[in-house]
């Protein structure tokens, strides 16, 4: 399985990424070392939606706090970067797409990125994959 990330990148032409304590959702808690994983540059941080391709070199979960009932669940992961986008893919090109059961790859990136817009690692369908792979 594939996965996304989207988070705030300082600078999108490092090789390596360390993304410390990252939320997850829609099945991100389940990404692995040797997984691969498109990095987007949060626009909520100045960044502008997809900017790389790497591969997980580690990932770990992170332990719940106690005491607290509701917690979304965290893990820190290490990226090698493997590729830069060639064009661009952010809030501003997916806003359209907002029927939710349309299952185009497009959809499922809106939904899971913007819909809600913290940042988070989340897990990618066979389609979705293939889609972003487009882009590199």
């Amino acid at each position: 399985m594939a996965y996304a990330i989207k988070v705030e990148i300082h600078d999108p032409q490092e090789k390596t990424f360390v993304f410390p304590r990252q939320k997850t959702m829609y099945g991100g808690k389940e990404i692995a070392e040797g997984d691969t994983v498109f990095l987007f540059a949060s626009e909520n941080e100045g960044g502008q939606g997809l900017i790389a391709r790497g591969v997980v070199t580690s990932a770990k979960a992170v332990s719940r706090k106690p005491g607290m009932e509701r917690q979304t669940p965290r893990v820190s992961i290490a990226v090698r970067r493997t590729a830069l986008a060639r064009r661009p893919l952010g809030r501003r090109e997916l806003k359209t797409f907002s029927d939710w059961k349309d299952g185009r790859p497009e959809t499922e990136l809106n939904f899971k990125f913007y819909r809600q817009a913290t940042n988070k690692i989340v897990g990618l369908s066979d389609e979705t994959t293939a889609f972003l792979k487009g882009y590199f």
